[in-house]
């Protein structure tokens, strides 16, 4: 017996296979296992970004070098950037930044990166050497002393750091001025024809009074690279020294035309005016070197000084209170007080200017206390004291025609003349370039 109508009937009939419908199939498997493991793993996507061929990082350090050739330091550094961006664990890279940013004046970041060289080798005396640089820039000049020692006892064939030495030497004062000749000698004889061989020895003779010596170093130095704005000032400075005011000027414009952010070309061009009697084209650059500066003392002390030799007294007590005082520049910047130390004639100048500025404007209680300071602080610089006597004769004339009262003369009764130093002083040591 079964059940009537049931679909599980043994005597159906079994189907055929049907092989061209397998044989698409097994196409179309294929083609899918095709596409999945060969086209696309070729195929770029759509939101991705599509792979550009990598830079080498030689090409970086070509194009910072033939950059910092040119004189265009900022793009120099750019360049170098990239090159240790490209390849961080070469040191030497790091050392050919500071180099760059020292002479930009950028002395923290050179700072810096002397100290990233250093992290990745301890013992480059390149390294200990750049970092010395930067910080004789600061003004650390002991620490930078430290440094440059550690530099040549790593290589004592090391002319740059044997260069660098000299300058820091210099510019830790008098005393030390016959090891910075003894550094500087030994500098040129290891690498005689450098650039920082001859700037180092051109710095050391400077320091020394030789400033027609200390310009042939710095023309020798131009002439490795007449695009760094430090050394077109360095010889301008000396050019100014030895009376060639028209050369000086020069040089200066040579250096605001490579770097014409800097106000220090303005501020040396007024001094070298003002040296040769020119003082309205003397108190032009000082403005101008105020205005691109207004924060800076030592701008607002020389511009006071062209005042007052411009006969506006009014104004130089202004700009020299300034200086001397501290307050608020008409900008809204800042300005610190400059101290008066031993051995700066720039500032004593900025003093006694404004003792004599204050006499003209009989605000003679305060030629008192200047003079009194200088007389405190500076008493073996004669001209300096001559001047503030001079200020202090000015009121005692005044007083003495209206009211009969006299002041005291500080220091000798010698008549006092009102000048410039003689273009032979040494100039006082500073680690600014």
């Amino acid at each position: 017996m079964y059940l009537k109508g049931s679909k599980w009937s043994m005597n159906k009939r079994r189907r055929s296979f049907n092989w061209f419908r397998i044989i698409v199939l097994l196409l179309l498997v294929s083609a899918g296992l095709y596409i999945d493991r060969v086209v696309l793993p070729s195929t770029p996507s759509p939101f991705e970004a599509t792979p550009t061929p990598t830079r080498p990082p030689e090409s970086y350090l070509t194009e910072a070098q033939t950059l910092f050739e040119a004189g265009k330091l900022t793009q120099s550094i750019q360049a170098y950037t990239k090159a240790i961006a490209a390849q961080p664990n070469d040191p030497t890279t790091y050392v050919a930044l500071a180099q760059v940013q020292v002479f930009a004046g950028d002395y923290k970041g050179a700072e810096a990166s002397a100290e990233n060289a250093l992290l990745l080798n301890p013992n480059n005396s390149m390294a200990h050497a750049m970092r010395a640089w930067a910080l004789d820039f600061l003004g650390n000049t002991l620490e930078a002393e430290a440094s440059v020692k550690k530099a040549l006892e790593l290589d004592d064939r090391n002319a740059v750091a044997h260069a660098f030495y000299a300058e820091i030497l210099v510019d830790e004062g008098a005393d030390t001025i016959p090891k910075a000749i003894d550094e500087s000698n030994v500098a040129v004889a290891l690498a005689p024809d450098t650039l920082i061989t001859h700037r180092a020895r051109g710095y050391v003779l400077e320091a020394t009074g030789n400033y027609e010596e200390a310009a042939r170093e710095y023309q020798a130095a131009i002439a490795k690279n007449g695009n760094i704005s430090n050394l077109h000032m360095r010889l301008g400075v000396n050019y100014t020294r030895l009376g060639i005011s028209d050369q000086a000027v020069q040089e200066f414009a040579k250096a605001n035309s490579l770097d014409p952010a800097d106000p220090e070309p303005d501020y040396q061009t007024s001094r070298t005016y003002l040296s040769v009697g020119e003082y309205a084209k003397a108190r032009q650059y000082a403005q101008t070197a105020v205005h691109d500066d207004p924060a800076n003392p030592r701008y607002h002390g020389n511009l006071g000084v062209m005042d007052y030799k411009n006969g506006m007294f009014t104004d130089a007590v202004k700009e020299l209170g300034l200086a001397v005082k501290g307050g608020m520049s008409d900008s809204g910047q800042k300005v610190e007080p400059l101290e008066l130390i031993p051995g700066s004639y720039s500032r004593a100048e900025i003093y006694y200017t404004y003792a004599l500025a204050l006499a003209k404007v009989g605000r003679c209680g305060e030629v008192l206390q200047i003079s009194q300071e200088v007389q405190s602080r500076i008493a073996t610089d004669e001209i300096s004291v001559a001047n503030v006597n001079q200020a202090i004769l000015t009121c005692q004339q005044n007083l003495e025609a209206g009211s009969g009262t006299a002041l005291p003369v500080i220091g000798t009764e010698t008549e006092p003349a009102v000048t410039e130093p003689p273009l032979t002083e040494a100039p006082a040591a500073t680690a600014t370039p």
